[in-house]
C-alpha cells in the first residue's frame, strides 16, 4: 500500500506543529506508524491522499454515526452558510437545537451549547460546585473528561499510549481537590465520602466507560452512584459526550434507566461540527451567568453552522427508527468474529474494544493489563487490509448506520483471520 504523500505531508507538519498532529492519537505512535492523511470520506469509508479507501470504524471519534457525509447534514450545512458563519449573538438554531436535546434528554431541564466535550464537562463541574458550594469532585480512574487540568488525573484514551501518565504543566494545586475512585467499584465512591462527607460537590463518571477502551457498567454499579450522590447531598453527572445519542436516542442514561442531575454531550450533537452541550436540573443551571454567579461563555458557543448540522442529525436519528437495532446488529457481528477467533472483546452498543490480555477487562487496572504491542500488530493487520481502526489499544471501535453488511462481513473475515497469526487467537 502506497502512502508516499501522506508520509511527505506528516514531515511537513513535524515542522509547524507538535508532532505534526493537533491530537496526540492521530499522531499513530502508539502503534508504531505514521499518520494517514485523509482527503475524503463518504458512508462509511474514507479516502486517504495517496488514493488508499479505508472501511472506516474511527467515525470522527463517533459523530458520524449515520456514516460520512450523510447529505440532509452537509445540506443544512451549506444552507446556513450562505447566511454567515457566525454572528456572536442569538439566533433560532440554538432553540431547535436545545429542544431536539432536550426531548431525548428529559434530565437536561436547561441547557448551554459550548464548542467541545472538554468545555461542556469542565462547565458542568463549574456549575455543580456553584450549587453545592463544595469543592471537591469524584473521578475515576481511566475515565476521561477532557483536557481541564483539574481533570486531567488517571484519564484515559491518548495519555494511556503518551509518554507522560497525565500532564505537565497542571499544577499540583488544581487537582488536590479531585479524588480518585475505581470504575466498577462503588465500595471505593463510598470510601471517599466517608472521608469527606461534606465537601464533595459532584461524582463524574462515563457511564460507558469508552476513554480506557470500552469498559461497560457492572450491573447495579451506576445505581449505587445514585443512591450515594443522593444520600450525601452531592451531585451526579454523567459525561455522554460519546454515549450520548450513541447508545440510544436519550443515551447511556435512558439504556440503563439512571437520572443524572447533570449532563455533559458531545460528538454526536454537533453533526460533526465543533459543539457540545451541558444542562441538568433547572435550579442547578440557574446559577450560570446570567441568572447565577458561576461564569462561563464562549463567542463560537450555539455558533448557526454547527447548530445547523446538529438539528439536521438529530432529525435524520429520528427519523430512522431501526437505527440502534441497525447498529447493534452489525457491531455483534463483528464482536463474535473477534470472539471466534480467540479475542478478548467489550462492547456496548455500538462501541467495541478488542483487548489483547486474558483478564476480563472491568476497570482502568485490567485494562493496562493489554498488550499495546499485540494490538499495534492487530491494527497493522486491519490496515493493511483496508480497514481504518483506532490507533490505539485504550479507544473504541464506531460502527455508522452507513457501514454495509458486505462491509461488515468482510470486517469480520479480516478480524477472524488474524488468529492464524496471533498467540491470542489460539
Amino acid at each position: 500500500m502506497n502512502t508516499q504523500r501522506s508520509s511527505e505531508l506528516f514531515a511537513k507538519a513535524k515542522e509547524l506543529m507538535p508532532g505534526g498532529v493537533n491530537s496526540p492519537v492521530r499522531a499513530f505512535g502508539s502503534v508504531g506508524r505514521e499518520p494517514l492523511y485523509i482527503a475524503g470520506s463518504h458512508g462509511d469509508r474514507i479516502t486517504d491522499t495517496d488514493g488508499n479507501e479505508y472501511i472506516d470504524y474511527v467515525c470522527s471519534w463517533g459523530p458520524d454515526i449515520l456514516g460520512h457525509a450523510h447529505p440532509a447534514v452537509i445540506g443544512a450545512v451549506k444552507r446556513a452558510c450562505e447566511n454567515g458563519l457566525t454572528f456572536g449573538a442569538c439566533h433560532e438554531g440554538e432553540i431547535v437545537l436545545a429542544e431536539k436535546i432536550q426531548a431525548h434528554f428529559p434530565s437536561m431541564e436547561l441547557i448551554r451549547l459550548v464548542s467541545s466535550g472538554t468545555e461542556a464537562v469542565m462547565s458542568a463541574v463549574r456549575a455543580a460546585r456553584g450549587f453545592t458550594g463544595r469543592d471537591r469532585i469524584v473521578k475515576f480512574e481511566g475515565c476521561y473528561h477532557g483536557h481541564s487540568d483539574g481533570l486531567l488525573v488517571k484519564g484515559g484514551s491518548g495519555q494511556l499510549t503518551g509518554s507522560v501518565p497525565d500532564s505537565a504543566g497542571v499544577p499540583a494545586g488544581s487537582t488536590e481537590n479531585t479524588l480518585l475512585a475505581r470504575y466498577n467499584d462503588a465500595d471505593s465512591v463510598e470510601t471517599l465520602f466517608g472521608r469527606f462527607p461534606e465537601d464533595i460537590a459532584a461524582v463524574i463518571v462515563e457511564p460507558c466507560a469508552a476513554n480506557m477502551g470500552v469498559v461497560p457498567p457492572e450491573a447495579g454499579f451506576l445505581q449505587a452512584l445514585r443512591d450515594i450522590t443522593e444520600r450525601y447531598g452531592a451531585l451526579l453527572i454523567f459525561d455522554e459526550v460519546i454515549t450520548g445519542f450513541r447508545l440510544s436516542a436519550g443515551g447511556a442514561q435512558e439504556l440503563y434507566g439512571i437520572k443524572p442531575d447533570m449532563t455533559a454531550l458531545g460528538k454526536i450533537v454537533g453533526g460533526g461540527m465543533p459543539l457540545a452541550a451541558y444542562g441538568g436540573r433547572r435550579e442547578i443551571m440557574e446559577q450560570v451567568a446570567p441568572l447565577g454567579a458561576v461564569y462561563q461563555a464562549g463567542t463560537l458557543s450555539g455558533n448557526p453552522i454547527a447548530t445547523a448540522a446538529g438539528i439536521a442529525q438529530i432529525t435524520e436519528i429520528e427519523r430512522t427508527p431501526d437505527l440502534y437495532c441497525e447498529l447493534d446488529r452489525k457491531a455483534a457481528v463483528l464482536e463474535a468474529a473477534a470472539v471466534k477467533a480467540g479475542l478478548n472483546v467489550n462492547r456496548c452498543g455500538s462501541l467495541m474494544t478488542v483487548f489483547f490480555t486474558d483478564k476480563r477487562v472491568t476497570d482502568y487496572g485490567s485494562a493496562l493489563t493489554a498488550d499495546r504491542a499485540e494490538y499495534a500488530r492487530f491494527f497493522g493487520h486491519l490496515l493493511d487490509n483496508g480497514i481504518y481502526a483506532a490507533p490505539s489499544q485504550f479507544e473504541a471501535m464506531f460502527v455508522s448506520y452507513a457501514h454495509s453488511d458486505e462491509d461488515i462481513i468482510k470486517t469480520a473475515e479480516i478480524i477472524a483471520h488474524y488468529r492464524k497469526e496471533n498467540r491470542y487467537g489460539s
